[in-house]
């Protein structure tokens, strides 16, 4: 199944994506206020009951995407973790993964434009998995990691390079506003039993340029549950967002950045395109 937030004529709703658009579901279940709200009362199985069998209320061409989990309490991201870009990047194996945060305020949704900030011309493109906690987790095994999970969608952790390396802390470069992108759904974890057997790609203008396979993961997500339920309580709707593969722009002799005009895509194996137009500041 998977879950869409959306906006229709000025409100705000959520919905199934179904042959022919979106079922609202949030109209049908007025009890949950967003896809959030029904992880939250563990309720995906009473939205997919409330939606099976009904036809589409609207087009997806008439609605206005909107991040899939519009207020993630927490958007934890990782770094540096597939091996192909550990390998480009000439950086060692670290022991542990590399964690940094963004904020909701630094993403927009599918086919919004991301925001080259005029303070910079190094914006990167980095496409990525993000698992989306399903219950709260804490202090939670391996073995058990993937039932805390609720679904997966995509990430674009688009990157302002020269802001990422004042300092060894990776924020400043990562939290720039509409720099990121989410979406442009959620896909529920049935439909994904392993999600080390997916492929991802990025494409900017129609030029591939990132290809992987999630199984080059070095922190594969049962690990990255593991861990950062460790340090912290993950709570449904938490963004997990695994890493980028090898391919980005930095590296590219010559550099590859991305200007407005441009138009990036990534495309993972089972759940969809995140597509997004860029704009200069």
């Amino acid at each position: 199944m998977k879950l869409l937030s959306f906006e229709h004529a000025g409100r705000a709703g959520w919905g199934v994506v179904v042959e022919g658009g979106v079922v609202d579901t949030g109209r049908l279940l007025p009890q949950f206020a967003s896809v959030r709200a029904v992880l939250a009362a563990d309720a995906v199985s009473q939205v997919a009951t409330a939606a099976k069998g009904k036809a589409a209320d609207y087009r997806l061409a008439d609605l206005t995407f909107l991040p899939p989990i519009r207020d993630p309490a927490k958007i934890i991201c990782i770094g540096l973790n597939y091996e192909a870009h550990r390998v480009e990047t000439k950086l060692p194996v670290f022991e542990y993964p590399v964690v940094f945060t963004r904020w909701a305020s630094s993403h927009v949704a599918n086919g919004q434009p991301l925001v080259r900030p005029k303070a910079s011309t190094k914006y990167d493109y980095e496409g990525e998995l993000v698992a989306v906690i399903g219950k709260p987790a804490r202090h939670v095994g391996r073995a058990d990691a993937l039932k805390y999970i609720a679904g997966y969608s995509i990430y674009n952790d688009g990157s302002i390079r020269d802001f990422q390396r004042h300092s060894s802390q990776f924020i400043p470069g990562k939290n720039f506003p509409e720099t990121g992108a989410f979406g442009p759904w959620l896909v529920t974890a049935d439909e994904i039993p392993d999600p080390s057997k997916l492929t991802l790609v990025t494409r900017l203008n129609g030029a591939e340029v990132q290809r992987t396979g999630t199984d080059d993961l070095i922190f594969d997500v049962p690990a990255l549950i593991e861990y950062c339920s460790g340090f912290t309580r993950l709570e449904p709707g938490d963004l997990i967002v695994t890493g980028t593969p090898g391919g980005v722009g930095y590296i590219r002799k010559p550099p590859l950045f991305m200007k407005g005009g441009d138009t990036v895509e990534v495309e993972i194996s089972g759940i969809g395109t995140l597509s997004n137009p860029v704009r200069d500041e």
